[in-house]
Parts: structure tokens; C-alpha cells; sequence
């Protein structure tokens, strides 16, 4: 069970900033919110951060399966270091390598493919 997030952007828009709503590219971004890098993606052009903000934002953050498995594929295929990646995503290390252990197999899967 997942949050429709299409619902939540929307009123929170329609309250906030209909403004935005009258945008196409918003629009197109909320029709497509199926991943958590997309979502993470419309929240940041939809609302500026402060530092402060993004800091607790960042360890509240969750991260479906999809965007997990799209990260440590382009991290494979690109033959880039773990420290690197964390540093791009502001992921710790730590994650990823837990990550890497949890979707072994999966990697592997898509890797044959």
C-alpha cells in the first residue's frame, strides 16, 4: 500500500500554488510520479529549500526498490566508487552498501539481461 502521491501534490498545489498547476511540465511530472526519484525530483522544483530544511529532509527520506536497484546499476555501469555515489546523492555509504547486499541477486538478474 502506497501513498497516491499524485493526490497529495495536487491539493497541496491547489491550496498553496494553483499557480503551478497551470504549468505543463508540472502537470506532466505529477502524472508520472511512480518512483521515488521522481517524486524526490517534483518536490524539488516545486519547493525551495533551505539548508536546515533539505538536512531534515534528508534523513526522513525512504527509497523504493526501483530507485535503489536504478542506482546501483548506474553506479555498476558507470564503475563508480561507493564514496563517490554518496557523495552525488547524498546517500551514506553505508546505505549503499546495504543496499548492495539486500539486491544482490536482483542486480545480478538485471545485469544478464
Amino acid at each position: 500500500m502506497r501513498p497516491n502521491y499524485n493526490r497529495i501534490y495536487q491539493d497541496l498545489l491547489k491550496m498553496n500554488h494553483p499557480e503551478k498547476l497551470e504549468c505543463p511540465k508540472v502537470r506532466e511530472q505529477l502524472e508520472k510520479l511512480d518512483s521515488t526519484e521522481e517524486i524526490l525530483k517534483l518536490n524539488e522544483r516545486l519547493f525551495k529549500q533551505s539548508k536546515e530544511t533539505a538536512k531534515t529532509n534528508q534523513q526522513l527520506k525512504t527509497y523504493d526498490k526501483k530507485t535503489m536497484l536504478k542506482l546501483l546499476n548506474y553506479q555498476k555501469k558507470h564503475d563508480l566508487s561507493t564514496s563517490f555515489m554518496s557523495r552525488k546523492y547524498n546517500i551514506s555509504r553505508t546505505t549503499f552498501s546495504k543496499w548492495k547486499k539486500i539486491l544482490e541477486e536482483e542486480m545480478a538478474e538485471t545485469s544478464k539481461r
